[in-house]
Parts: C-alpha cells; sequence; structure tokens
C-alpha cells in the first residue's frame, strides 16, 4: 500500500513539474501549426507581422481562413503578397487585430465599434443569440466561425471573410 502512494505521489510531482515547463503557443505559432491558415501566415510573414504577433501582446485576431482569401477577385491575393504592396497588405492585416485580450464572453451584446490596431479605421462588431459578425465597412460582413482559441499572447477568432479597410462601419 505504501508502495503505491509513494508511486503515486511521485506520479503527480512528476506531472506537475513537467506541466510547468510546458509552454503555450503563441497566435503565430498556433495559425502556422494549422492548415486553414496558411494563407494568412504567408501574409503576415510578407507583411513582417510575425514577429510582432508572436510577441507578448495582448493580441485579438479576427484570422479570415484561406476560403476567405480565396474568395477575394482572383490574383489579389498574389499582388498584395508582392514587396511593393507590403503597406497595403500591413494595413488590411492590422484591421484583423485587436490590441486585447478579447474573448467571444468579452464582446458587449449588441453592435459596437472597435478600433483594432489600423486606428484609422473602425470596426463593427456585433453579438447576437446567432453568434458575432464583423463588419467592415465595405459591405462584407464577417461571420466568427470558431471563437476564441486560446494562444499565450491573446485569443485567435476564425472568420469566414477577409476584413478590407474603407468606410466607416455602421453600427446599428
Amino acid at each position: 500500500m505504501k508502495f503505491i502512494s509513494r508511486m503515486t505521489a511521485s506520479t503527480i510531482v512528476a506531472l506537475t513539474l513537467g506541466a510547468g515547463v510546458a509552454r503555450a503557443e503563441n497566435i503565430v505559432e498556433i495559425a502556422a501549426a494549422d492548415a486553414r491558415f496558411s494563407t494568412l501566415v504567408a501574409a503576415v510573414t510578407a507583411a513582417g507581422l510575425a514577429e510582432t504577433l508572436s510577441g507578448p501582446g495582448p493580441f485579438t485576431v479576427f484570422a479570415p481562413v484561406n476560403d476567405a482569401f480565396a474568395a477575394l477577385p482572383a490574383g489579389t491575393v498574389e499582388t498584395l503578397l508582392k514587396p511593393e504592396n507590403k503597406g497595403q497588405l500591413t494595413d488590411i492585416l492590422l484591421y484583423h487585430v485587436d490590441n486585447r485580450n478579447l474573448t467571444a464572453a468579452g464582446i458587449p451584446n449588441g453592435s459596437n465599434y472597435f478600433k483594432p490596431l489600423l486606428t484609422s479605421q473602425r470596426l463593427c462588431i456585433t453579438k447576437s443569440a446567432k453568434g458575432v459578425t464583423v463588419d467592415d465597412g465595405s459591405g462584407t460582413v464577417a461571420n466568427v466561425i470558431i471563437a476564441d482559441i486560446k494562444a499565450d499572447n491573446g485569443v485567435i477568432h476564425v472568420i469566414d471573410k477577409v476584413l478590407l479597410p474603407g468606410k466607416r462601419a455602421a453600427c446599428h
């Protein structure tokens, strides 16, 4: 009986110490490990934002899946990935990032303006019984299809459309 108790105690201590060594992944590491975000990761890398989004944060990223990028007009992604378009690409990506750790529970009910890192623009985020949507003012309303992927430097909300800076979104 004492052997089992000692063995159990040793196992618990080993598991606890092992868990303390484990490190959570940051937003970029999580996105890079998920094939659904390969276009986003390529864009973040081309814009030179990978180091920033790997930093301490906090960040909330509204992360478009590959299908969202594929739905843009033909040639758009390829054009944005060219070095001469880095500024435009950076603006589009920063439009998807908030400098808070904003979980779905932290989004207030109703429609509210949010200021992404692209500070010259505003997003209208609406939370209802149907879910969370993000309106960029260009006529694009993205649905949050997966919420609250936790990272050690923030949270990822997966969206089904690419947000494009332009006119200010109208919150109703």
